[in-house]
């Protein structure tokens, strides 16, 4: 950064000294395809190994809003006077944009789905890509028509005008509140939604095939089939998982129970009977997940089964899911 003072004879103002200073800024950028690369890198890294950091949001929003478009430009715009700075910018942000929305349209279509993992890989993938185009077409360019990596930002001169002054001092108002405000998301995150995921998944760990009828005989179930066709003879006794998540903020104790055609059941969990099953404690962000035995007491169809999930000494049920069974006499 350059500041230049000079002083000047005013005819009108004898001996008046008027200070005119110009700002110069300028930014150059050792190797801007090596620098992208590596962040990008360093945000893999971070989300596998540690799961929650200020770095995934310093490194994912400009991932995400900035880094595929700028090396998309980079591998398509490689002379320099192209397109100038602002250009660059604008072209970076908008491509990034409709470049991400598209990655995960395709991925919505694929058995990967649009979760994070595959977002962040073929979004990277992407950008290694174009990073490798931008390098070697760089390459077989002369340095002296290869597109420049540096930046000059002229502020305007401040005794040029009041209207020049002011923009120069809104432009630097700007700047700092703008970093403020970031530093201040990343150092204080927005607390979300409070709030815990309740489920139930049949066979295969999913959202289907529960068990729907069982064949009693002489008040003890002989049989139980699932509405995938499956025949369990063996345990006797309807299996379905329960999974827990916390998102409420803070560590969270559980207690499940369960109520079929209007009476409560006890559950069947690892061979114990309960009448609650609990206490349950989560930490927040963590996941309890496993299978319990679900036993009718009498005959009759479209049993409603009732799973009720509290928290704490609770009375009422925070959370509560159902699905429904017949229960048929084997005569």
């Amino acid at each position: 950064m350059r500041i230049h003072c000079n002083l000047l004879y005013n005819t009108k103002y004898k001996y008046q000294e008027i200070w005119r200073y110009g700002v110069e800024l300028k930014l150059k950028i050792l190797n801007d395809i090596l620098i992208i690369d590596i962040l990008c890198a360093l945000l893999i890294i971070s989300i596998i190994f540690i799961p929650s950091t200020e770095v995934r949001v310093l490194i994912g929003l400009p991932f995400v809003l900035f880094f595929p478009g700028y090396m998309l430009k980079a591998a398509l715009f490689v002379k320099k006077n192209e397109i100038d700075i602002l250009e660059q910018v604008a072209i970076s942000i908008g491509m990034s944009i409709a470049l991400v929305a598209l990655i995960g349209l395709c991925l919505n279509y694929t058995h990967w789905g649009i979760r994070l993992e595959p977002v962040l890989y073929c979004v990277a993938a992407f950008i290694f890509i174009m990073s490798t185009i931008a390098f070697f077409r760089r390459s077989r360019i002369l340095k002296t028509y290869r597109i420049t990596t540096t930046f000059t930002f002229n502020l305007p001169r401040w005794g040029e005008g009041t209207f020049n002054g002011v923009l120069s001092i809104a432009l630097i108002i700007a700047i700092v509140v703008a970093l403020g405000a970031a530093g201040y998301f990343v150092v204080v995150p927005k607390i979300g939604e409070n709030f815990s995921e309740f489920y139930i998944l049949g066979t295969e760990g999913k959202a289907q095939n529960y068990p729907n009828e069982y064949i009693m005989n002489d008040g003890l179930i002989t049989q139980v089939i699932y509405s995938n066709g499956t025949v369990d003879v063996a345990s006797k006794m309807g299996a379905v998982t329960i999974g827990i998540v916390n998102h409420e903020q803070q560590t969270v104790i559980y207690y499940l129970k369960m109520i079929i055609d209007g009476e409560k059941v006890s559950i069947n969990f690892g061979g114990q009977i309960t009448d609650s099953l609990g206490p349950i404690q989560l930490q927040q962000g963590e996941k309890w997940e496993n299978s319990i035995n679900i036993i009718p007491q009498h005959l009759a169809d479209n049993q409603k089964v009732e799973l009720l999930l509290f928290e704490g000494l609770e009375t009422t049920p925070k959370y509560s899911l159902h699905f429904w069974i017949n229960v048929v006499s084997a005569k």
